[in-house]
C-alpha cells in the first residue's frame, strides 16, 4: 500500500484519499477494505457508529460509508450528528426492502447509497464517482487569480467550487457534494427551468442510478437549510411536472 501512495505522488497525483468504512459486521469490514486498498486508498475501519463518530472527528476521512443497522449508534444517527459539523460525502449500505430507510437517509444529506448484498467493484465505483463529483473540475493549469472567476454570486448566494462553499446574505450554509453540485446546476441559469433529469445528470455520476424521489429530497433539504439562514428564502422556484429553477433577482 505504501508503495501504491509513493507511485501516486510520483506521477503528480497527490496522496491517495482515506475511505472510512463503518460496519458492525467484521466480514464486509474486512473484504471491503481490501477492494479498496487494491485500488490504492487508505481505508480507515470502525464496527460502531459511536466510535466512529470520535475517529471521523479526529482522523476525517474524503469519504464515509455508513451501515444503517448497527448497534450503539446506527448509521443514521450517526448521518444526523455528523452533518451538524461536517459535510463529508457520506454512502449508505442498506439492505434491499429498506426503501423508507434510503429515502430517509437522502433527506438527511447522504451522497449516495448502495443496497446489500453488492459486489465489492459497484462499492469502489460508487466511492470513485462520489470522489470525482466532490473535487474541482480543472480543465489545465490554473493561472494565478483564476479562483476568482469561478466564485458564481447570484444576489446573495455565492458559490465557490474551489473551497466548496456556500453563503447567503454572507452567513454560511453547510451543503453535502450532491445539495452543492444541484444548485450550481441551478443557479448558473437563473430563470431556466432544470428538469430532473438534467439535474440528475449534473449531480451523479453516470453509473449512479436515483430517480425523482431522489432529487426531490435533496432539493427539499436545500430549501430546509437556506430557511435555517434565512426565513424568506424562495430562491428555488418548483415548476410541478417539469423541474425546479433558480429565481432570477
Amino acid at each position: 500500500m505504501e508503495n501504491v501512495g509513493n507511485e501516486a505522488l510520483e506521477k503528480g497525483r497527490g496522496p491517495m484519499p482515506t475511505i472510512a468504512l463503518v460496519d458492525d459486521d467484521r466480514n464486509i469490514l474486512t473484504s471491503v477494505s481490501m477492494a479498496l486498498e487494491a485500488e490504492g486508498y487508505h481505508v480507515q475501519t470502525y464496527t460502531d457508529g459511536a466510535a466512529a463518530l470520535a475517529g471521523l472527528a479526529a482522523n476525517p476521512p474524503d469519504v464515509a460509508v455508513f451501515d444503517i443497522k448497527m448497534p450503539r449508534m446506527d448509521g443514521m444517527e450517526l448521518l444526523r450528528r455528523l452533518r451538524q459539523k461536517s459535510d463529508l460525502p457520506v454512502i449508505f449500505l442498506t439492505s434491499k426492502d429498506d426503501e423508507i430507510d434510503e429515502l430517509f437517509g437522502l433527506k438527511m444529506g447522504a451522497d449516495d447509497y448502495i443496497r446489500k448484498p453488492f459486489s465489492q467493484r459497484l462499492l469502489v465505483e460508487r466511492v470513485k464517482a462520489v470522489l470525482r463529483r466532490a473535487s474541482p473540475k480543472v480543465d489545465g493549469p490554473v493561472a494565478e487569480g483564476s479562483v476568482e472567476k469561478v466564485v458564481l454570486e447570484r444576489g446573495k448566494l455565492v458559490l465557490d467550487p474551489e473551497r466548496h462553499s456556500c453563503t447567503w446574505d454572507g452567513k454560511p450554509v453547510v451543503l453535502t457534494v450532491t445539495e452543492f453540485l444541484i444548485l450550481q446546476a441551478l443557479a448558473q441559469r437563473p430563470g431556466y427551468v432544470k428538469s430532473r433529469d438534467s439535474l440528475m445528470d449534473a449531480a451523479y455520476d453516470d453509473q449512479v442510478y436515483v430517480d425523482d424521489r431522489t432529487i426531490d429530497s435533496h432539493i427539499k433539504r436545500l430549501r430546509k437549510k437556506f430557511k435555517e439562514v434565512d426565513d424568506d428564502f424562495d430562491a428555488i422556484e418548483t415548476l410541478y411536472g417539469v423541474g425546479y429553477r433558480y429565481r432570477e433577482a
